[in-house]
């Protein structure tokens, strides 16, 4: 393995049990003054104080090792020890043979670690945790199983996907549903003031409900602003109404990043992927599901993964379908990718827990964002820094954000744009260095001043 390169990164265990303990580093620490240029090290406050070593994580991500990388949104590096997992178990696949009696046992167990691993991480049974390609089958499979009539309503936010809208649109097309729009996108406060934003999401909640609502669709993070919505409170608020509407969560930007437990465990539907902030390999997520999810819908996209019997399948069977969360999965999926996500999920975890890592997120965005609010001609959407490490603003003046993005990219700075609102999202990390942060600062200053406003 050429990534074992100093004695510390010798310390490897089987990935099934603690796969790579030497990664970080976790301790105690008194509160100290922050070096500056040391962006080795990042102090954490909360309950305890620790630091966080995330270069030796960053060591490990050869997509780090050449660029600025705030893509984090978009996807994530995969570190090369993940990469040796899909590798190993590719091999372990044709060694035992990919259509075997011998394999079956392998399959079986990858398959239920991977689910079982994605249900403690959403801290929800297993048989609530269906395994999915990406956000967008895990939003839209369960979707479509829904119990909905003509003239229902659908409440979506003016600030989802639009592989979410299009599909909830579709939807209303052909089951003659109406959709009504949640806002949002106009909502500018987070950290300190989130409390704030809680209290106006759920009173426009109340505002926009009907009472044909059946179903509401919200991200739990909002991918053009990073505004973090209270996601657990929106399911109460939806409990109390008189048709207990469904709730449907994008959870593309919090896997990973924030804590997700109670968010998960309060949605009917909290999809997501493992390949942005989890750092895992594309083609691989979950979406975890309510109990009356299971009672209440129908398998949607049929294949032999979502029957109980999956040697048999006859005309007269009043009962084929797994009662549980694989009614939603479909059939043969890359078994090698949760070798690869589980070994990323254990790199991170080793880095502290969730709320340890958010903090540490935080303290980077927040810096971020202190240091594009000095800047003229530069305005972070957010007014106050964000719960988040997904900082959005805009440069003033007429040249397009794409043609930003392709500049930076020229300086190997990577950003992206987003259209709606027009603006550019920079996405900082735990593997996030304050270095990196004072380069991309200084890199927007100077394209703002030689921008024509």
């Amino acid at each position: 393995m050429a990534w074992l390169n100093t004695p510390q990164q010798s310390q490897v265990l089987n990935f099934d049990t603690n796969p790579f303990e030497a990664a970080c580093w976790c301790t105690s620490v008194q509160p100290r003054q922050k070096q500056p240029g040391n962006a080795a090290m990042h102090e954490l406050r909360g309950d305890h104080e620790i630091r966080l070593r995330s270069p030796m994580l960053r060591e490990l991500c050869p997509a780090l090792a050449n660029k600025t990388y705030f893509n984090y949104g978009g996807q994530g590096p995969l570190p090369t020890p993940s990469l040796d997992a899909i590798t190993t178990s590719w091999k372990r696949i044709q060694e035992l043979g990919p259509f075997t009696t011998d394999i079956w046992p392998y399959i079986s167990a990858e398959v239920n670690n991977t689910r079982g691993r994605l249900a403690r991480l959403c801290n929800v049974p297993a048989h609530r945790l269906a395994l999915s390609e990406n956000v967008t089958t895990g939003c839209v499979l369960p979707l479509w199983g829904l119990p909905l009539n003509s003239g229902d309503h659908i409440l979506i936010s003016d600030s989802e996907h639009p592989g979410v809208v299009a599909a909830c649109h579709e939807l209303a097309r052909r089951l003659q549903l109406q959709v009504h729009v949640l806002p949002v996108k106009q909502l500018r406060c987070g950290g300190d003031e989130q409390a704030r934003t809680d209290r106006e999401v759920l009173a426009a909640l109340e505002q926009k409900l009907t009472s044909r609502t059946r179903l509401v669709v919200l991200s739990h993070l909002l991918w053009n602003t990073g505004q973090q919505m209270p996601i657990a409170a929106v399911a109460s608020q939806l409990q109390q109404h008189p048709a207990k509407p469904y709730l449907l969560v994008d959870a593309a930007q919090s896997v990973g990043q924030i804590p997700v437990a109670e968010a998960a465990q309060a949605a009917d539907i909290y999809a997501f992927t493992g390949h942005k902030w989890c750092c895992g390999p594309e083609g691989l997520g979950g979406v975890a599901l309510s109990e009356r999810m299971l009672s209440e819908t129908h398998p949607t996209v049929i294949g032999w993964r979502s029957l109980q019997d999956e040697t048999r399948a006859v005309a007269d069977d009043p009962d084929p379908f797994h009662h549980d969360s694989r009614r939603f999965e479909v059939a043969t999926s890359c078994v090698p990718l949760m070798a690869g996500l589980r070994s990323s999920l254990q790199l991170l975890e080793q880095q502290g827990s969730a709320e340890q890592r958010w903090g540490c997120i935080q303290k980077l965005s927040g810096s971020l964002w202190q240091g594009l609010q000095g800047l003229e001609h530069i305005t972070p959407l957010l007014e106050v820094p964000p719960t988040s490490g997904l900082v959005s603003f805009q440069i003033n003046g007429d040249v397009p954000p794409a043609e930003h993005v392709k500049q930076l990219g020229a300086q190997g700075l990577w950003i992206r744009d987003l259209a709606d609102p027009s603006c550019l999202r920079a996405c900082t990390h735990f593997m996030t260095t304050e270095t990196e942060l004072e380069g991309l600062t200084n890199s927007l200053e100077a394209l703002a001043r030689a921008t024509p406003v």
